[in-house]
């Protein structure tokens, strides 16, 4: 049997994808305003979107734990999987990936564990390029590699109308977010070596929108690419990108996938967030 391929549910993968490539998705845990559940399980964005609009907001959110990877893993490896490649989201946003280490190091050279340094379809280039090199026929190591390679060529920049959200949960610094709030900016964020760091500023969510092209464009070169484009409460946002970004690219655009945003991502970027991620084909 193939190397079996573990992602969790921040990658926000469209359910076909994870249907025709045999994906095992753990989900992330959810609290709002009280209330637990599983993201994209129990809790969906729209239940996110409600609570962040609300006056009284209370949002956090929390790992998986090693025993529930370990679960998954051992579940795999019986059903007769040759090993595990386990992706998830960076480490410098969560400790999802602190928790498939532990699990894995319970099962000795089995399981792989790949830290994404990204989120959304940052997250999911990585998982389809592991899903795509088992598929081939590709070993644990060789699955794995291919899981690191796409990490590597993989570029995530994102649009959020206020910088409060990340600031509360912890993903940005006081300084920054007072900055933006001062300054009545609307940030475009990047995420360098798996942080989350202000790449530009601008004055309107119109302008937001427009240089997300621009840089997606500039992170394309001259490669063949597949895009993601997430967001959170604004279809209107991810069709003006996906249209703009079809035209810009022309022939060297090849695969699209056009997803909301969940809710770990909601609690810690608020509505109106628009993402582009990158995907430099090899």
């Amino acid at each position: 049997m193939p190397v079996a391929v573990v992602t969790d549910s921040t990658a926000y993968l469209p359910p076909e994808s994870v249907r025709a490539h045999r994906l095992t998705v753990v989900p992330l845990t959810v609290v709002l305003n009280g209330a637990e559940g599983l993201e994209g399980v129990e809790i969906l964005p729209a239940d996110a979107t409600r609570v962040l609009g609300g006056r009284r907001v209370s949002v956090s959110t929390s790992r998986p734990s090693p025993a529930q990877f370990g679960t998954t893993y051992r579940r795999l490896l019986a059903a007769g999987a040759d090993g595990v490649v386990s992706v998830h989201l960076s480490a410098e946003l969560s400790g999802t990936v602190e928790s498939a280490r532990l699990a894995a190091a319970e099962l000795g050279d089995r399981v792989e564990v790949v830290d994404s340094r990204a989120t959304g379809m940052g997250l999911g280039f990585p998982t389809l390029a592991a899903a795509t090199a088992a598929e081939a026929g590709a070993d644990l190591a060789g699955v794995r590699a291919a899981a690191q390679a796409a990490v590597d060529r993989t570029t995530v920049f994102f649009y959020v109308d206020t910088l409060e959200f990340l600031r509360r949960g912890g993903r940005i610094n006081a300084a920054e977010a007072l900055l933006g709030t001062a300054l009545s900016v609307k940030p475009i964020m990047h995420m360098p070596d798996g942080a989350i760091v202000v790449r530009d500023k601008v004055r309107t969510a119109s302008r937001g929108v427009a240089r997300l092209i621009d840089l997606a464009v500039e992170a394309a070169a001259d490669a063949d690419v597949d895009l993601g484009v997430h967001h959170l409460a604004a279809p209107q946002r991810a069709q003006q990108l996906v249209e703009a970004l079809t035209v810009r690219l022309g022939d060297r655009l090849h695969d699209t996938y056009v997803s909301e945003a969940g809710a770990v991502v909601a609690a810690h970027a608020g509505p109106g967030l628009a993402s582009v991620v990158v995907y430099r084909r090899p």
